[in-house]
């Protein structure tokens, strides 16, 4: 996936989270659930897209 790609969508993620926050009345800690669960979703998928979440699945603790 093209980098122009990556960053288009990773602004298009961030300008919904925005209008959600903004725009829809919910709780604060109903917000920083929803802002968190978001941000862990994205980092996955920035992980999977560069090829560093197979490289940690691969380490081990022993």
């Amino acid at each position: 996936m093209p980098l122009l790609h990556v960053v288009l969508i990773l602004i298009v993620v961030g300008v919904l989270l925005g209008l959600v926050n903004r725009l829809i009345p919910m709780e604060g800690s109903i917000k920083s659930i929803l802002n968190a669960v978001v941000v862990i979703a994205v980092v996955v998928w920035l992980l999977r897209i560069f090829g560093l979440l197979d490289e940690l699945r691969r380490f081990h603790l022993r």
